[in-house]
């Protein structure tokens, strides 16, 4: 009996150091565990990120608005009547004084044929008063005649003279009208619109045709009061169009107006912009930059620069972690959105964007790729 109490009271203490060795070996086992997660790297997508690089950056106004052609004449009716014909159609090229169309000149025609009547009997009249003035000039001077004789001759060749002018006013007049029967094109270009068919009945003043120069088109805009000493006449415009994607057209400024507008103190601006491929049309909505100053440097997204504080800083990835660098800034791209760094970073540094900003500084980051989501987003067997 003594002997199984001994044996039990080695086996106690045994048991006892083998179990706190196993609560150590669990707690330390606990403890790496809790290590290896705290430095599990956040991942930050391709999309939060953006890299330095090197650059022209341009600022200066912006400008936008809609496309014009620089040159465009509204073709209206000078007479009043039905259209005959028209010759030509929408998209069509037409040069100058190339006839459009014809409107009835039947009344016309007969004002005209009355007033070239008109002027052949008036001067007829007058060929006679000329001929009795000369006969009196000469029975004056012979003695035959008193001197109110001739004054009689001379009102009536007068008379004659002022009645043959007035006829051929008359007649100039109806052959104008006559020839506004034929509508031309004042310019050479392409017809845009054509307001007129055959079998309309129009009034004078009524608009037939518009014909447009598309070698040459116009951006009207507008800059504020505070930019206006950035714009010069001559000054290069760089501007898109939504019609070409991916494509930059460049003009320059032709007129500045010279009032601002009291409502938006804002100063209107036309630029010209050469087009002779005819790839630009009217109507197209374009969007630029007047570009006063160039400056090559580092330049980075708008987005990527933290302005919260007084001083400008940029979240960078460095060694894995993340570290907040205060940078100081250059010139600033509106319209690209994009501005540059003078100093506080290099060309290559990856910056955060968006919401990846909001990552503690000293924390440790892992940069996706879309080859990473393609994996994770695969199916496990």
């Amino acid at each position: 009996m003594k002997e199984s109490y001994r044996s039990a009271s080695r086996i106690i203490p045994v048991i006892a150091v083998a179990a706190s060795l196993a609560a150590a070996g669990c707690k330390g086992g606990a403890a790496a565990e809790a290590d290896s997660s705290a430095t599990e790297p956040t991942t930050i997508g391709v999309e939060n990120i953006a890299i330095v690089t090197n650059g022209v950056l341009q600022s200066g106004p912006t400008v936008s608005g809609s496309l014009m052609p620089e040159r465009e004449a509204a073709v209206r009716a000078q007479v009043g009547g039905s259209v005959l014909q028209t010759f030509v159609d929408q998209g069509q090229a037409v040069k100058a004084g190339q006839t459009l169309g014809r409107i009835e000149s039947g009344g016309l025609q007969d004002v005209y044929l009355s007033a070239r009547a008109g002027v052949t009997a008036a001067s007829n009249s007058a060929d006679i008063a000329r001929r009795d003035l000369e006969r009196a000039q000469k029975l004056l001077a012979a003695g035959a005649i008193a001197e109110r004789d001739i004054e009689q001759a001379r009102r009536s060749a007068g008379a004659a003279n002022a009645a043959l002018a007035d006829a051929r006013a008359r007649l100039a007049t109806a052959q104008k009208q006559v020839a506004n029967t034929v509508i031309t094109a004042p310019i050479s270009g392409i017809v845009s619109e054509r307001q007129a068919s055959a079998g309309d009945v129009v009034q004078p003043g009524a608009l037939l045709f518009t014909v447009v120069d598309p070698s040459s088109m116009r951006l009207e805009g507008s800059v504020p009061a505070e930019q206006l000493s950035q714009v010069k006449l001559g000054a290069p415009v760089t501007f898109t169009v939504n019609g070409y994607p991916g494509r930059t057209f460049t003009g320059k400024v032709t007129r500045i107006n010279p009032t601002a507008d009291p409502a938006t103190r804002q100063v209107r601006i036309v630029v010209s912009i050469p087009n002779a491929e005819g790839r630009l049309v009217g109507g197209l909505f374009a969007n630029g930059r007047l570009a006063s100053e160039s400056h090559t440097g580092m330049l980075v997204p708008a987005s990527a620069v933290d302005s919260r504080s007084n001083v400008p800083a940029v979240f960078r990835i460095k060694g894995g972690k993340v570290e907040r660098v205060a940078v100081q800034l250059g010139l600033r791209d509106e319209g690209a959105e994009r501005v540059e760094i003078a100093s506080g970073v290099q060309v290559g540094d990856t910056l955060l964007l968006g919401a990846a900003q909001g990552i503690t500084a000293g924390t440790v980051v892992k940069v996706s790729s879309p080859s990473d989501k393609s994996t994770s987003a695969a199916p496990k067997e």
